[in-house]
């Protein structure tokens, strides 16, 4: 049999990984945490995706309906009174909505689900790729946001520029504590 006889010093280089050894920055409970954060926010733009998929093909569905009495079968459905405020609101703004504009949200609202699924995805699989373009397309939303804002004040509204500025911040904050990887 042959045997080799290799070092203590070898040994420990070889079987200490860069997450174990003692001067390094990284341990395992950071790790997790980086992974826990890049999943959480991985599921919620995953989860705007599939939402702007549900408005996508709810608004195409509509195509070939009048808008109008939708509504009112909706109302109905829900219990409320089809003669009160919020429902001839709606019935207003449902007979200005035309196929046209149907079909040019739903194209929008698909195209914004396919970016969320991008972003959602890498960071997921925590590529760094994702957390640059995140951290990118999320910042150039945040005025739009402040002026929708701005415009009617409201607690949803509020809750996802909170939650927009929180995703930009740690993502930031990951990525200038992370040094970027060079090949050996």
């Amino acid at each position: 049999m042959l045997e080799t006889k290799i070092s203590r010093d070898e040994q420990t280089k070889w079987s200490a990984s860069p997450a174990r050894t003692e001067g390094s920055r990284w341990s395992w409970s950071s790790h997790s945490d980086h992974r826990r954060g890049l999943l959480l926010i991985g599921l919620f733009k995953l989860t705007k995706a599939l939402l702007s998929i549900a408005l996508g093909v709810g608004a195409l569905k509509l195509l070939h309906h009048d808008f109008a009495s939708v509504v009112l079968h909706v109302a109905d459905a829900l219990k409320i009174d089809p003669e009160s405020h919020l429902i001839g609101l709606l019935m207003i703004k449902a007979d200005l909505i035309s196929a046209t504009e149907l079909r040019r949200f739903s194209l929008i609202t698909f195209g914004y689900a396919a970016v969320c699924l991008v972003e959602g995805t890498g960071l997921m699989l925590e590529k760094r790729w994702a957390e640059y373009f995140t951290v990118t397309l999320t910042s150039l939303a945040l005025p739009l946001e402040c002026y929708e804002l701005y415009k009617q004040f409201t607690p949803l509204r509020i809750a996802l520029l909170l939650v927009n500025i929180f995703v930009v911040a740690y993502l930031v904050w990951l990525l200038r504590r992370e040094p970027t990887k060079s090949a050996p």
